[in-house]
């Protein structure tokens, strides 16, 4: 990687093309946003100062960048616009006082731009000085749960940040983002009473506009501190749609649809039906085998001889998903719990343990820390419900309310990996009345209502374990 294309990535460096920053200034004039002064905090070669200078040219514009040699490019391109009122300064986002910059700057506010599409995890793995330090420096209450976490978007903490400039302050925030970032904001932006009164995402199509593979919108957020403040917020499919469906928070959870949610909101409630997640190994050229007319192979392409008794059918996310018969596929299946001693098949089935034995490296490599502090060979999501005879699968990843009935296979439960959640039952009748229930056109009414469809993973059991079950 050269190093430009090293600093796009570390910086999650998408600059905006023109005709989008025109676009998205123009959309904001139309539904009626102005403002005496406006702020670009990471402004790169001025897409936005320029398309804002057009739109409203009688408004203050500042622009920060960290990079020098985009305010060089900014300055050339400001020689074609009216450049009076407009400032530009070098300055990293993180850095910045910004509370000392906007006691400067009066009036209604627009903070407008593309803050960068990356996350802290890929700036650390560039050893990156471009990362806000992880406290609680303006007093919100969310703030740990977004910069505590193992990986977080950077543009999240920077628009928590821009969040806290409109404490007493009236104005607006309209901001290119990942969707999933916009809706987290605006979460937290209920959690934390900031005092919006209106809210909006317009879809744009991020592949075609920046080659990004990610679900993106533009996010406005209007702040008045006269009116009351409202969380609900439109979903247009883009910058020209009209029609839109509205998004709220109802009794704690983050609703899609609330219309569905009003209609059919009595299927949810408390239940003993708990939807569990397939097992875990992050091993799988040496955990799943592959039958065929020779015996079992593993993904190594090595025939394995072992005892078939801790060998379970296996079905994967990928065939739940997308409705394929069994594959002759099998896991081992090394406890019938989580933390089970795994010290029994060595006198039990030998050949077995030998097979693990001699793969003892790649078990010991396996980077997540749960495995190291559980005996050898451990596995995770396992447990009773592992081995109930008739199951209800659905992959998490997959775009749909596609339930599967599963039946066993060659007398034994079939097991899935960690991308599948599943029910299981020991009664086939039972078994049966659940799958009838799940597929009910209200119950998948109720359930998109509370799944974001653009979500890496949308169908969660968190999701699932919803629903009200009768006993």
């Amino acid at each position: 990687m050269n190093d430009k294309a090293r600093k796009k990535k570390e910086f999650g460096d998408f600059q905006t093309p023109d005709h989008l920053a025109i676009q998205v200034c123009e959309k904001l004039k139309s539904i009626g946003i102005d403002a005496e002064s406006i702020i670009e905090p990471t402004c790169g070669v001025g897409a936005f100062v320029i398309a804002s200078r057009k739109t409203f040219p009688n408004t203050k514009i500042f622009g920060y960048e960290i990079n020098g040699d985009y305010i060089k490019t900014l300055d050339d391109n400001l020689s074609s616009v009216d450049n009076s009122n407009i400032y530009i300064q070098q300055s990293d986002f993180f850095s910045t006082n910004w509370k000392e910059h906007l006691i400067r700057i009066n009036g209604k506010l627009l903070v407008i731009g593309n803050f960068p599409w990356v996350t802290n995890s890929t700036q650390g793995s560039f050893e990156s000085d471009n990362l806000p330090e992880k406290n609680n420096t303006f007093g919100f209450k969310g703030i740990d749960a977004i910069t505590g976490k193992a990986n977080f978007d950077i543009s999240e903490w920077m628009l928590l940040e821009s969040l806290s400039w409109f404490h007493n302050r009236n104005g607006t925030i309209a901001m290119l983002v990942k969707t999933a970032v916009a809706r987290k904001i605006i979460a937290y932006a209920k959690k934390n009473n900031a005092h919006i009164v209106n809210a909006s995402i317009y879809k744009i199509n991020a592949k075609k506009l920046f080659d990004a593979s990610v679900d993106a919108c533009l996010m406005v957020l209007v702040f008045n501190q006269e009116s009351p403040p409202c969380y609900d917020y439109s979903v247009f499919d883009s910058l020209n749609a009209i029609d839109c469906i509205t998004i709220g928070h109802r009794d704690g959870l983050t609703i899609s649809n609330l219309n569905d949610y009003n209609k059919f909101k009595n299927l949810l409630g408390s239940s003993n039906v708990k939807w569990r997640s397939g097992i875990k190994h992050d091993l799988s050229s040496v955990m799943e085998l592959t039958q065929n007319e020779r015996g079992y192979i593993n993904g190594l392409g090595e025939y394995v001889d072992i005892e078939s008794d801790l060998l379970y059918p296996l079905l994967k996310g990928s065939d739940i998903g997308s409705g394929k018969e069994w594959r002759n596929k099998f896991v081992i299946v090394t406890q019938k719990i989580v933390g089970m001693d795994t010290s029994y098949i060595k006198e039990k089935y030998p050949k077995t343990w030998s097979y693990l034995l001699s793969h003892s490296e790649k078990f010991d490599a396996r980077a997540s820390a749960i495995y190291k502090r559980n005996p050898q060979f451990s596995i995770f999501g396992v447990g009773d419900y592992s081995f109930k005879t008739w199951k209800i699968a659905i992959c998490g990843l997959y775009k749909n309310l596609s339930f599967r009935f599963i039946e066993p296979i060659e007398g034994k439960p079939v097991q899935f990996d960690d991308t599948v959640y599943f029910i299981s039952f020991n009664s086939r009748e039972k078994a049966k009345s659940a799958y009838s229930y799940l597929t009910s056109d209200n119950v998948k009414k109720i359930l998109s209502a509370l799944i974001f469809w653009e979500d890496k993973r949308p169908v969660k059991a968190s999701i699932l374990n919803l629903l009200k079950w009768e006993e």
